[in-house]
């Protein structure tokens, strides 16, 4: 048994069988140390796992998603709500369509898919259901939706990135992922406003249009959010993890003083939740820091990002075949153990290529953005329709066709890769 196959065949064995990812990554670790090594060489296990969460930027990921959930529970989405009704105004498919850009304002504060999904789910559903869209429909709209919140800036998975790939600014990359956001959104609200007028989705909506300056003074406490974010970035206020401590401040000061939601006993469970939430992905970074050191000494990385090189020395055939990898790995797995797993694999075909770091980076988040509402796992389509209280199952074919319009809109980020490294550039980062 060779070192790297046991390293590999131990970890998709332990995955068939249902263990935790970190589980599968740590022991795996152990094995391939095991095989290849010597029994010796399994003392560095410790230090390993230190070193893999000892990294002063992963500060901002527990900071960031104690945010989400201050703004998830502080009423925002509420006043998003109304905010981006005002804009829509009462037509067919409207509040469908108010789904997703509240999903896309909600990710500028949240970083994660998951929680933007139940965010949002909670308040929107019941309005849709009562506006005649079908359970499963609203699910799917509001899943696909969701997933922007990992490319539309503050992303979790896009700090881990820049922690991984050396020299790469997080500046640069929540810049560069702002576009596509964008069009990633764009790409839902198209198929969802065609489906429903054809299946006469939204017929009993009878709401009026708000008043657009009043919902909008309503909202803007939430919407000044990520412009505090990306403004002390940009100018060089303060760093990305002082970025997180500011938008942690600022959030309980919204909810507890603005909002009046969040009272002074709400605190103790809102930080516990936040900290669980932490703690499963910190666990996963520090034992895939185990598996990363494994797979780069027993040399199974380049032997794997060699194999891939062997299939073809297009460039283009080569980057269509990672992203059928990852598609299909974000149907599975969630997109914090995705960067983890496969960027030591794949830095050095990005190298091999010259492919821009910041293009990579946000090519790889919208792909795996596909796969949080991809079944048959889809993470978020698994917290919308439990809130919903379908079977995710029932939800597919809907889902489907977002899957198939933002796979379109992914095509063109990858045919034109300005529309990732043009807004980096105008604001002086190196892409």
């Amino acid at each position: 048994m060779t070192p790297s196959f046991a390293l590999l065949a131990s970890f998709a064995v332990l995955l068939f069988m249902g263990a935790p990812i970190a589980i599968a990554l740590g022991f795996s670790a152990v094995v391939g140390i095991y095989f290849g090594l010597d029994v010796y060489a399994l003392a560095t296990v410790g230090t390993n796992t230190y070193n893999g969460i000892a990294k002063y930027p992963l500060i901002a990921i527990p900071l960031f998603i104690l945010t989400g959930m201050i703004f998830e529970r502080s009423g925002v989405a509420r006043g998003l709500v109304e905010f981006a009704g005002a804009i829509v105004g009462p037509r067919r498919g409207g509040l469908a369509v108010v789904a997703v850009l509240v999903c896309m304002m909600m990710g500028g504060m949240s970083g994660s898919g998951p929680a933007d999904a139940a965010a949002v789910a909670v308040v929107m559903i019941p309005s849709m259901m009562r506006a005649g869209y079908p359970r499963e429909f609203s699910a799917s709209v509001i899943a696909a939706g969701a997933s922007t919140a990992i490319l539309i800036p503050p992303s979790v998975a896009l700090i881990i990135y820049s922690i991984i790939v050396p020299g790469v600014d997080l500046r640069a990359l929540f810049a560069g992922g702002i576009i596509p956001g964008i069009l990633a959104g764009a790409a839902i609200i198209i198929p969802v406003l065609l489906l429903s007028r054809k299946h006469d989705f939204g017929a009993q909506e009878t709401r009026s249009q708000s008043a657009l300056l009043p919902a909008f003074m309503h909202a803007l406490p939430g919407l000044l959010a990520p412009v505090i974010i990306l403004g002390g970035l940009r100018s060089g206020l303060f760093t990305p993890t002082e970025a997180a401590v500011v938008a942690v401040a600022y959030g309980l000061v919204i909810g507890m003083f603005v909002y009046r939601t969040i009272r002074l006993r709400d605190l103790y469970r809102l930080f516990v939740d936040s900290a669980v939430t932490s703690g499963v992905i910190m666990l996963i970074i520090t034992l895939a820091g185990i598996f990363a050191w494994a797979g780069a000494a027993l040399g199974t990385f380049d032997l794997l990002a060699n194999g891939i090189l062997s299939l073809s020395g297009n460039e283009h055939v080569v980057l269509a075949l990672i992203m059928v990898v990852l598609l299909l790995a974000g149907m599975v797995l969630d997109g914090v153990s995705i960067y983890l797993i496969m960027l030591p694999i794949l830095m050095p075909i990005m190298q091999e290529f010259g492919w821009s770091p910041v293009w990579f980076g946000v090519v790889m988040a919208m792909n795996i953005a596909i796969g949080q509402f991809t079944p048959p796992v889809a993470v978020n389509l698994m917290v919308t329709t439990r809130i919903a209280g379908i079977p995710l199952e029932k939800s597919v074919g809907w889902s489907l066709w977002l899957v198939l319009s933002m796979a379109i809109a992914m095509t063109f980020v990858i045919a034109f890769p300005s529309l990732v490294t043009w807004l980096p550039e105008l604001l002086g980062y190196r892409t």
